[in-house]
């Protein structure tokens, strides 16, 4: 993949333009500064020799204010010396941008040392690098939430979200870019509210990370969408419930931080103050056991929420070993995964047998398709299925599926036709949503209120999501 046609969910080799510049420990700053002069680059990383892992990096910003600062300035001296290597932020070349934009924006960096499997040095990306991808819109609200000082900052940036993405959405912006774009700039400023709040309390000296569920949870975010959000921390049993307390306070101010900026509280209360959400790591392991051993309506549910979780804040390493126990215990809980399949099976596809379309018994809304729970929902269910059946640790629903064809489970131009059809109904949400719509029609459509191209493209969409269905009804007998 080339750089050009990279984004936010392509895996940062795409990002990797040409080998990175090194030098060993032993090497003076002025042959670092040299190398870097001479490779036009502003950082440099230091490297073993003979294993070839990064143990440091030198940057411009390291040389005006470690070294040209001083009152002497000894370029004779080891790089070793005057590099940074405490807290050095590496990432598998596997990882995605995203993930890349997001260490960046907890820990206040402008690089990350890219490396593979063996810790074996391949390349840097920098910040600049992931502006590359966004638009000069995206550019100027990032740097905007990196320095904002208060929460009205973050309010004016939350608007500036919303209206990038209405104008990127009006001049033709597909569908999966923009959710990327919507996703990405939400979490990075959460992720600044997250910190601004911070300081005003006296959080317990625990491991913890704050969560996203749902569709935030997937990178699924739409124009119109509230919060779901928790948190998990590491403690023994008998302290979890006063580290517990200890958070709550916080966790409500960042809900109602993030209902100022524009994300509406959850009426179904997915948030972080919940103290149902605010559990320990055992805690989370024991909800899930609970959810995989029960077939009831509500643990149904439940799961179709909180397994699509993904970190935004804090120790990334709690959400990732909670993700890899699920993994490990989903595949024996065949009766769950059973009864997650028919459940998933009961919304159909509003497609008629003798008109193009067919339509539920909504007297306030008649003659409409809930583009939600009757179009996009369809293919979110089965992914999340098929990544769980599978030990796919992927949360977004098209990464779930294109994980899911290479493993075998579809072929690749399948998969590319049901991964088309699930973003086209999602931009037709977004272009509803864009037109201000009531909320109870913020997903709703009229067919008829469509052009006849619209009309066409959504009923072969959904017969995408029909087919997709049919897998998990023969992978489960249904």
């Amino acid at each position: 993949m080339s750089v050009s046609s990279a984004n936010l969910h392509s895996q940062l080799a795409a990002l990797i333009k040409r080998p990175p510049v090194t030098v060993a420990p032993e090497s003076t700053l002025r042959d670092a500064v040299q190398a870097m002069s001479e490779h036009r680059v502003g950082s440099i990383i230091i490297v073993e020799p003979e294993s070839g892992r990064p143990i440091g990096i030198f940057t411009l910003r390291d040389l005006l204010h470690k070294v040209a600062a001083k009152a002497s300035c000894d370029l004779d001296q080891m790089i070793m010396s005057v590099m940074s290597g405490s807290n050095l932020l590496m990432l598998n070349w596997r990882s995605t941008v995203y993930q890349a934009a997001l260490v960046m924006a907890r820990h206040g960096v402008h690089h990350v040392i890219v490396v593979d499997a063996a810790g074996k040095l391949k390349g840097i990306v920098s910040q600049e690098d992931i502006y590359e991808l966004q638009s000069g819109g995206a550019k100027a609200i990032s740097g905007a939430i990196r320095t904002a000082k208060d929460i009205d900052s973050l309010v004016s940036a939350a608007q500036d979200i919303h209206r990038l993405a209405e104008r990127t959405l009006a001049e033709g912006g597909a569908a999966e870019a923009l959710t990327q774009l919507i996703s990405s700039l939400n979490d990075h400023l959460t992720v600044r509210l997250i910190e601004i709040t911070k300081l005003d309390f006296d959080l317990p000296k625990v491991p913890w990370t704050w969560l996203a569920f749902g569709s935030e949870g997937r990178y699924e975010q739409t124009l119109s969408t509230d919060q779901d959000n928790g948190i998990v921390f590491a403690a023994p049993v008998e302290q979890a419930e006063a580290i517990r307390q200890a958070f709550l306070p916080f966790a409500r101010e960042v809900n109602k931080r993030l209902d100022a900026c524009g994300f509406p509280l959850c009426k179904g209360n997915v948030m972080a103050s919940n103290p149902e959400l605010c559990l320990s790591v055992d805690e989370w392991h024991g909800r899930f056991s609970r959810w995989l051993r029960s077939t009831t309506p509500q643990a149904l549910l439940d799961s179709t929420i909180y397994f699509d979780f993904r970190p935004i804040f804090g120790e990334e390493s709690l959400a990732e070993a909670l993700r890899a126990w699920l993994c490990k215990h989903i595949p024996d809980a065949t009766l769950f995964l059973r009864f997650m399949a028919q459940d998933a099976l009961r919304a159909q596809a509003p497609l008629g047998m003798i008109r193009d379309f067919s339509f539920d018994d909504n007297k306030t809304y008649p003659h409409t398709i809930d583009l939600k729970t009757q179009g996009t929902r369809l293919f979110v269910d089965v992914a999340r299925i098929l990544a769980l059946a599978n030990g796919i640790d992927e949360t977004s629903t098209p990464e779930r599926l294109r994980a899911a064809a290479e493993r075998g489970k579809f072929g690749r131009d399948d998969i590319g036709a049901v991964i088309d059809g699930f973003f086209f109904i999602q931009q037709l949400r977004l272009r509803v949503q864009q037109a201000g719509t009531p909320m109870g029609l913020a997903n709703r459509v009229d067919p008829e209120a469509l052009n006849e191209l619209d009309r066409f493209v959504l009923k072969e969409a959904l017969k995408q999501a029909k087919k997709l269905q049919r897998r998990i009804q023969m992978d489960y007998h249904l």
